[in-house]
């Protein structure tokens, strides 16, 4: 018997690419049931996470037009990861495996494929690689080489050049929903879940319309949750630079009293300035660094619910009323 595959795509906006993506997403669902690598029961799952524009009405056409595509519709815009995860949720009740997505066809579609493939030969994650990053601007090739690098010095787990391309099992989609952290990252986190895993590389392409939905801005805001959420190395580097200014310090002082001793007291105006404004300068990066660990705690201590779904399209029956807590 084939697996039922559910292929999940957060969107946020999305009305000017979510015709074609739809498209390609329903001939590749065709091709693989005629292939018998899935069952009938096979889904697209698009996760509106509180678009402005149309595009839970185009999701809501679509599953009109055709049982093969499914909607979740978010009560309010909770960001890419918290949607990928309410996507995930609904879709291990009834998937053997996921596939997620995003909704601008930058990641090939044809990589599914292999995907089925390596988890047909027992792998329970299966993580899309892109190959290259040759299309990318100078600027965003740099700076997400350093930001991989940043992760891995820091002590987190993750796979270098995959972004939310990848298929899990059932058993691996229950085991992450198992996390309960309200700030996700989820390149880091699925790794965490540990079961047998492997990789698949694929061409990652332009995308096909709209806009990017991670700017600069967010791209930096993005990549300090992940930092953040996954390792407390830059609370130890503070402990250590303090140690090292306390030292550096200690030295100083003790060039004071042999200059002192020796007569040679010159006026340090200047010196006395400059040591304020670093020290100062450290101490305000120091407490900026640990009060982002104390926002995330504060946060993770009120169990808010990191998603609430207002209504789910699943063949012809409507749920109202979901939560996001497991």
């Amino acid at each position: 018997m084939s697996n039922i595959l559910y292929i999940v795509v957060p969107c946020y906006n999305e009305q000017e690419v979510l015709p074609e993506t739809s498209k390609r997403l329903r001939e590749k669902v065709q091709t693989l049931r005629q292939g018998g690598k899935i069952d009938a029961d096979s889904r697209i799952l698009f996760v509106n996470d509180g678009s402005k524009d149309a595009t839970w009405e185009m999701v809501q056409k679509l599953h009109e037009e055709n049982p093969v595509f499914s909607g979740v519709n978010l009560s309010r815009n909770r960001g890419h990861q918290n949607a990928l995860l309410a996507g995930i949720a609904v879709a291990s009740e009834h998937a053997d495996m996921i596939v997620s997505m995003d909704a601008d066809l930058q990641d090939d579609v044809d990589a599914m494929d292999r995907m089925i493939d390596a988890y047909e030969t027992g792998n329970d994650i299966v993580y899309g690689v892109r190959s290259s990053r040759q299309k990318d601007t100078f600027f965003k090739r740099n700076t997400a080489q350093l930001f991989y690098r940043l992760l891995h010095f820091l002590g987190a787990e993750v796979v270098y050049n995959h972004a939310d391309y990848r298929l899990l099992s059932r058993r691996a989609a229950k085991g992450l929903l198992s996390f309960e952290e309200v700030n996700l990252f989820l390149r880091g986190i699925v790794p965490m879940v540990g079961y047998k895993s492997t990789t698949v590389t694929y061409e990652r392409g332009e995308r096909f319309a709209g806009e990017s939905k991670y700017p600069l801005g967010k791209m930096v805001a993005f990549a300090l949750e992940g930092v953040t959420s996954l390792s407390v190395k830059p609370i130890r580097m503070i402990t250590m630079g303090g140690l090292f200014v306390c030292l550096v310090s200690l030295g100083m002082l003790i060039k004071a009293f042999v200059d002192y001793a020796n007569g040679n007291v010159e006026p340090g105006w200047t010196s006395v300035i400059i040591s304020i404004w670093v020290l100062g300068g450290l101490q305000l990066f120091a407490i900026g660094i640990i009060g982002e660990y104390i926002g995330k705690t504060y946060m993770e201590t009120k169990r808010r619910p990191r998603f609430l779904i207002e209504s789910v399209l699943l063949d012809a029956v409507e749920q109202e009323d979901a939560s996001g807590r497991e």
